[in-house]
């Protein structure tokens, strides 16, 4: 394998990888070679850093001590403002609304049909039941995240 830094003719620059050397030179020949931005079969080799490995030498010396890493967030934790905000959210929706699991589009539906006293839910329905309740005018919104599932 073999890999190219190629441009097109209208400029674009992208990188590929081929089978070999003469590979390449055939689907270049055959115009098979596209531009990876806009598809155009102008395309050439660029001029690329050839990538040099380290003499066997330099690479058996033990490696300089860098600074310690950062510490590596809990996965449980969130990690970025975004995943605090998410979380905030879906503690309040949590805290302030019922879950009705899997009866979550015919509780919405009979909500709105006034067939079930209002209150804020929950939970899960198909793309086919939320498309459904959006066509039919039931305000309902799709959630960021999955909601907890206790199991035993």
């Amino acid at each position: 394998m073999i890999q190219y830094a190629l441009k097109c003719s209208k400029g674009h620059s992208f990188d590929s990888w081929f089978q070999s050397a003469e590979a390449y030179d055939k689907l270049a020949v055959t115009g098979m070679v596209t531009c990876a931005v806009c598809g155009h079969t102008e395309v050439e080799k660029a001029i690329m850093t050839p990538r040099v490995r380290p003499a066997r030498s330099a690479a058996a010396t033990p490696p300089v001590p860098e600074a310690a890493p950062a510490p590596t967030p809990k996965l449980s934790e969130p990690a970025s403002d975004m995943e605090k905000a998410m979380a905030e959210v879906r503690k309040q929706i949590e805290a302030n609304s019922d879950y009705v699991g899997k009866d979550f589009a015919s509780e919405a539906r009979a909500m709105h049909e006034g067939e079930a006293p209002e209150r804020s839910i929950y939970g899960e329905a198909n793309l086919e039941d939320a498309k459904s309740l959006i066509d039919d005018g039931v305000p309902v919104t799709p959630l960021p995240f999955m909601p907890n599932r206790k199991t035993n």
